[in-house]
């Protein structure tokens, strides 16, 4: 309980005499300031089971706002209801992802600026995961999809204080790590996207996982197999949407799943090999499979709400 005294005259005058009504979505709650621009911000709305919609609303935009402060005016000014995931507003959390005017984007790294004036900004949540509420959706997927991969795996003879690589090879793998987990690329890649297949994909934030451990310089484990077989690696047919979006600029086709598709093509259908192989009476050296979890339910947001 606070020792402070009564409020002074000056606060007691400004207090108001009845609580405000409460205002209708998209309403304007205050008048700008003289100057001030707006951005007219159309945020998807809906729960699984209801139909969507979009609601508007006009936002005072200043200097270096981004469009995740939109969506906080929003929700501190006309719709206090309004369901967004974020966590560092510093684009390293990778927990503010959506759809700005259609593109997989980090909302706190996407600028106001970056739109012509007037041009209407629509946020919508990433399509390819199921929906929980407005702009979040459920991306527990992800998370089943990179237990099933083998971990780092060092020589089990050699003591970890005599580990020894050249400092290019760690630059190389160094790349894979920068990942921060947002899923835009997951959201864009057309396999997961649009359901093609009932079958299993790992996506490519998990090729980009794999290859890190697959070109490390002294990783031992062999996922070659689990990537043909059980990632679904032969599903991607390198269109670079994913390393369009990626806000942490990875080469994810050129400098991860290309070299991974190389490395499965060498081994798995390479005709010298796989003659050698029958020669000497071996296999092709598939392990076991491992099932991965296939991508359910219906994506976050239909291709174009009600208004």
């Amino acid at each position: 309980m606070s020792d402070a005294g009564p409020p002074s005259a000056a606060m007691a005058a400004a207090a108001p005499t009845a609580p405000a009504a409460p205002t209708a979505p998209g309403a304007r709650t205050a008048d700008p300031s003289p100057g001030t621009s707006e951005a007219r911000v159309r945020v998807f709305r809906g729960t699984p089971g209801n139909e969507p919609h979009f609601d508007e609303f006009d936002v005072p935009v200043e200097d270096g706002m981004v469009v995740l402060d939109a969506l906080h005016w929003i929700q501190g000014h006309e719709a206090p209801d309004l369901a967004v995931r974020w966590n560092c507003k510093a684009a390293k959390c990778g927990s503010c992802s959506a759809e700005v005017n259609g593109r997989p984007r980090l909302t706190c790294k996407t600028r106001l600026s970056d739109f012509e004036p007037g041009e209407e900004i629509t946020v919508e949540p990433m399509r390819a995961f199921p929906l929980i509420k407005d702009l979040v959706t459920d991306v527990s997927w992800n998370y089943e999809v990179n237990k099933t991969i083998e971990p780092f795996t060092p020589p089990a003879d050699v003591p970890q204080g005599d580990w020894r690589w050249q400092q290019e090879d760690i630059e190389r793998v160094q790349e894979y790590r920068k990942c921060i987990e947002c899923f835009l690329c997951q959201d864009v890649c057309h396999v997961l996207r649009n359901h093609e297949t009932e079958r299993p994909f790992m996506g490519p934030r998990f090729l980009v996982r794999a290859a890190g451990l697959e070109l490390h310089p002294i990783d031992q484990a062999d996922r070659r197999s689990y990537l043909k077989d059980s990632g679904g690696i032969g599903y991607c047919n390198i269109t670079k949407c994913c390393t369009e979006v990626c806000p942490e600029h990875i080469k994810i086709t050129d400098n991860a799943i290309i070299p991974l598709k190389e490395r499965v093509a060498d081994e798995y259908y390479d005709p010298l090999r796989w003659a050698w192989r029958k020669l000497r009476g071996e296999g092709s050296g598939s392990g076991e499979r491992v099932e991965l979890p296939v991508l359910q339910g219906e994506p976050g947001a239909p291709e174009q709400a009600p208004d």
